[in-house]
């Protein structure tokens, strides 16, 4: 089994309830959606062929215990559900970013989903699958890239599907870089007492000249 790698790096996390924790990233390669923000262009195509014993071996050597599957979109590729089980299986901590649009029932539920649900500044909210919202486990994430004021409605509204007992400090709201600022994001959370986590984008704030590896 392999899968089409776009590069393997040791980094801090920082999109997600995680941000701080040093962790080892897989980013795939290939995505579905062409979001306006996107960060991570470079991803869309370019990558190398490589089998999951490969991958296991290039993350052995870096010792840390918590990997994140990011890409890209890794559920575009059929094995990558078959790296997350062996990645649990052999004791790390997994987690997977999605965007959103694919069943994301397909990958371990001990595996830690962080699903991005794509408001409609990124051009890509009507790919949204809001099925997954029922297929969340109480590990798992949900996103929401904020970018404008009809985003933040948007999800405020997306957020009243979300199922009873799902816990509120892992639905977070995040600004789009560059187009709008934490601050205003954050006052419309307080104004609207809405119960979810505020999150920035921790790496660029590290290493904000830095555009991919971090």
């Amino acid at each position: 089994m392999a899968l089409l790698v776009n590069e393997i790096f040791y980094s801090i996390q920082g999109e997600s309830i995680h941000s701080g924790r040093p962790c080892i990233f897989v980013r795939l390669t290939g995505c579905n959606l062409r979001c306006t923000y996107c960060d991570t262009r470079y991803a869309y195509e370019d990558g190398m062929q490589m089998e999951i014993r490969e991958i296991l071996e290039r993350l052995a050597a870096y010792q840390c215990s918590l990997v994140e599957i990011t890409g890209g979109e890794p559920l575009l590729q059929h094995d990558t559900p078959a790296l997350i089980n062996r990645l649990l299986d052999n004791g790390y901590e997994a987690m997977m970013e999605t965007n959103g649009s694919f069943d994301i029932s397909r990958v371990d539920g001990r595996c830690m989903k962080i699903v991005d649900i794509k408001c409609p500044s990124s051009g890509e909210s009507e790919k949204n699958d809001l099925n997954n919202l029922k297929r969340l486990n109480l590990i798992d994430q949900v996103k929401f890239v904020v970018g404008c004021r009809e985003d933040y409605l948007y999800a405020k509204g997306i957020i009243k599907s979300i199922p009873p007992g799902f816990p509120t400090e892992r639905v977070l709201f995040s600004p789009v870089s560059d187009k709008i600022s934490s601050d205003i994001l954050a006052g419309w959370i307080l104004e609207d007492t809405l119960d979810v986590r505020l999150h920035l984008q921790l790496h660029k704030i590290i290493w904000p000249d830095v555009l991919r590896g971090v």
